[in-house]
């Protein structure tokens, strides 16, 4: 990679973590460091560079593509197609959609000038942030470690990377493509137990932006240390995402669509169906429906499908697991501890003081709750605020308009599940305790860089009116400013 030498710093060989914490610290500053002195010495500002950059990580994904789906099938037990379709596919879509339109995207903006300000010209200039860190999640442990740096190089910024050390395979894959592709001065990685790691990057160092996608309280605790030196964040959370059948649904479609969004990646997706609202009219015959869908889907042993997932660990198994307990299971409930396996599960018989109606289940259980009238839906929702994501499935545009204006969710989708985060052009994010700020495509590249207000003003001209002593200036000034 030509870079410019502007290594003042010495950087260590390795950016793994070690034992002693002193040394852990040392590696992180002499890297900080480094990176600065990369940022500021303009190296990653031209879209020459930038492009360059995402080419050669477009690159290195392809040739590991298969080491990902083999490391994704370690960590989660995920199938090729979901390795890909959920991981790889859209971080691929994700570089070529940026690449496509990053050169627009920097190009300054020009702005109108009140004519108070003659003969000045004003203009927008994106700029970027300077050193950032990106702290990734282990559900989708390639993705949304990659796609926020994907942005983050868009942006012109210099990077660290903390991978979740919950999918050890994914992270080294991670830590693999990085090293490949950049030097320690532009982007880094850094692996360890999260509550060692992120301390000792984020209480000693003032990053330009922290990214964090993961649960709420570590995000809360990431928001503290930020706090200390005023470092602005992205968080990107998640909640209970509720999905909606209305009466009017198309009941063969919504069976399929939900089914498919809650065993995808063993339902451990921010954005999955956390739980069902259902007509009463129609829950009979749509549960009938869903029911049937999870068993064309996975068969009638889920557990020996070769398309479905495992939890991650014995911990968020456990969690999933004790779920079980509320309510009533009326369809799955099937578990193997030995094999972190929970089948597809229908519960029924909730109560809102349950713990699985007040925690995200992050899980393949879905609670059922049966209405009668859209305000019972709006009350259910008010007592779980905020969702990541909403999914509705009418044929009413009454219905469509009724939820979209009443409800406060990050995103979702009409008659269909979780496929919206896939869309370059369609910010993704949260709202209140879902998480703030959007990324994905254009809305990426805005989280990492910041608009440069600039108005310019040529020297052929100067207007006396400004200057002391006013005199009659007064009458001419307010003239303009209704102008």
């Amino acid at each position: 990679m030509q870079l410019k030498k502007v290594m003042e710093a010495t950087i260590p060989v390795s950016s793994k973590p070690h034992a002693d914490l002193t040394d852990l610290q040392a590696n992180i500053s002499g890297t900080f460091r480094a990176q600065q002195d990369f940022f500021r010495s303009g190296a990653t500002r031209p879209y020459a560079f930038r492009k360059a950059q995402l080419l050669r990580l477009l690159k290195s994904i392809q040739d590991n593509e298969q080491l990902i789906s083999q490391a994704l099938y370690k960590d989660l037990r995920k199938s090729e197609f979901e390795a890909y379709g959920s991981e790889i596919g859209i971080l691929y879509k994700e570089i070529r959609h940026t690449l496509r339109h990053l050169k627009e995207w920097m190009e300054p903006r020009r702005v109108a000038t009140p004519m108070l300000f003659f003969p000045s010209s004003s203009r927008i200039v994106p700029d970027p942030l300077g050193t950032v860190l990106i702290i990734g999640p282990w559900n989708y442990p390639f993705l949304l470690a990659m796609n926020p740096l994907v942005s983050a190089i868009a942006g012109g910024n210099t990077a660290f990377v903390k991978p979740s050390e919950q999918a050890p395979h994914t992270a080294d894959i991670v830590e693999k493509i990085i090293k490949e592709c950049f030097d320690l001065s532009f982007v880094a990685v850094f692996q360890g137990p999260g509550h060692i790691v992120a301390p000792a990057i984020i209480e000693e160092n003032r990053f330009d932006h922290i990214f964090f996608t993961g649960n709420i309280t570590i995000g809360k605790r990431i928001m503290e240390m930020a706090t200390a030196h005023l470092t602005p964040v992205t968080l990107e959370l998640g909640g209970k995402s509720p999905c909606i059948i209305d009466r009017e649904a198309n009941l063969d479609h919504a069976a399929r669509k939900v089914a498919w969004s809650k065993i995808f990646n063993a339902g451990q997706t921010c954005v999955a169906p956390d739980y069902l609202l259902v007509h009463a009219d129609v829950k009979d015959l749509f549960l009938a429906k869903l029911k049937a869908a999870f068993v064309r889907m996975l068969g009638d042993d889920p557990q020996k499908s070769p398309d479905y997932g495992r939890l991650i660990n014995r911990k968020r198994f456990d969690a999933v697991a004790g779920y079980l307990k509320e309510g009533q299971v009326v369809f799955g409930g099937q578990t193997d501890p030995d094999d972190l396996y929970i089948a597809p599960t229908i519960l029924g018989g909730v109560s809102i003081h349950d713990k699985v109606m007040q925690e995200e289940i992050f899980g393949p259980v879905l609670p059922v709750i049966t209405y009668q009238h859209r305000e019972e839906v709006l009350d259910w929702i008010e007592r779980n605020p905020y969702p990541l994501a909403l999914y509705l499935f009418t044929s009413s545009r009454e219905s469509e308009r009724f939820y979209v204006e009443n409800v406060r969710f990050g995103g979702g989708c009409i008659n269909n599940g979780i496929i919206h985060l896939g869309n370059p052009d369609l910010p993704f994010g949260g709202v209140g305790a879902s998480g703030m700020g959007q990324y994905h495509g254009k809305h990426g590249f805005d989280v990492f860089t910041r608009p440069k207000s600039i108005l310019r003003t040529p020297t052929w001209f100067d207007v006396p009116l400004w200057y002391a002593p006013y005199g009659n200036n007064l009458k001419w000034v307010k003239m303009f400013f209704r102008l």
